[in-house]
């Protein structure tokens, strides 16, 4: 049986839940709280599974450096303008932006650790700049969606969140290559977002105040979006990757901005136009040139 397969692309769909969930709170928490909320949860998640397998005895001094300089970049940064992307321009352009984070990350090993790259990485590349162009572009016939326009904040916000990603990834790789257990990374990670986001409460600036009040509702989605996200979705993305091959895994792993379509189509009711659907799958086929 494909266990390693269906692992993966179970991770995509949780992923995609997760971006849906984040979804639901524009206009109903403030971005930073939900930033809070999250990175409080994740370590919760993280840190309890680390702590029943024992994975803290697997980390040292230079290796939590490491893992601080990737919370920067990958979650305090990434994951903020993530949020923000989300509120802004939508999950479905959200999840394609997310796309370019294996280009991203490509040129970064390039650039930094001499990495090479070949010629079908480059078709890839493209492969998965074209599909986001293509979807972003695409309008659905429908006068509610006609009249919405992509902003170009969000667009840019979403680059910035994919290369925050791939700096993230980039720097945790030293750390990951001698062996912490993926778990207490990523609980290291989010603690340290967790504690950056609560201290920002201390500023003395209305914008970084928290709301005065969290509807239960508000704060379920919350939870449920890391839940979704970084607890169920990483674990099974860590699980794929522990029973199959990685270029494979990475790709399956990588179908969310295919599955997260019939998801805004149920929620909706608005059927995503064809040019979104090539789009999509064009930038997972780039991935896939990337990453096998």
């Amino acid at each position: 049986m494909y266990i390693a397969e269906i692992l993966a692309l179970s991770a995509a769909v949780c992923i995609a839940m997760s971006g849906m969930l984040v979804s639901e709170l524009r206009g109903r928490l403030p971005l930073l709280d939900l930033a809070r909320l999250q990175m409080f949860a994740a370590f919760v998640m993280t840190g309890a599974v680390s702590l029943v397998i024992g994975g803290w005895r697997t980390i040292e001094l230079w290796q939590f450096g490491y893992l601080a300089a990737s919370s920067l970049f990958g979650i305090i940064i990434a994951s903020t303008t993530y949020f923000a992307t989300i509120y802004t321009a939508g999950p479905r352009t959200t999840a394609l932006l997310f796309s370019l984070t294996s280009p991203f990350a490509v040129l970064l090993g390039y650039v930094f650790l001499g990495e090479t790259l070949s010629g079908q990485q480059g078709i890839g590349i493209a492969c998965v700049l074209i599909g986001i162009l293509l979807a972003i572009s695409a309008r659905s016939p429908s006068k509610a969606a006609s009249a919405e326009r992509t902003p170009w904040l969000g667009i840019a916000l979403g680059v910035v969140t994919a290369f925050g990603q791939a700096l993230g990834s980039l720097a945790a790789r030293p750390a990951m290559a001698s062996g912490v257990e993926p778990f207490t990374a990523m609980a290291v990670r989010s603690g340290l977002a967790a504690l950056f986001f609560v201290l920002l409460v201390l500023v003395p600036h209305p914008v970084l105040k928290p709301a005065p009040k969290i509807t239960n509702r508000s704060l379920g989605f919350a939870i449920g979006s890391a839940f979704f996200g970084v607890g169920l979705g990483m674990s099974l993305l860590m699980a794929a990757l522990a029973r199959g091959n990685v270029g494979i895994v990475s790709t399956l792993s990588s179908m969310t901005p295919v599955v997260i379509l019939p998801m805004i189509w149920a929620r909706t009711g608005i059927v995503p136009p064809a040019p979104a659907w090539m789009g999509a799958a064009l930038a997972v086929i780039g991935t896939g040139l990337i990453s096998l």
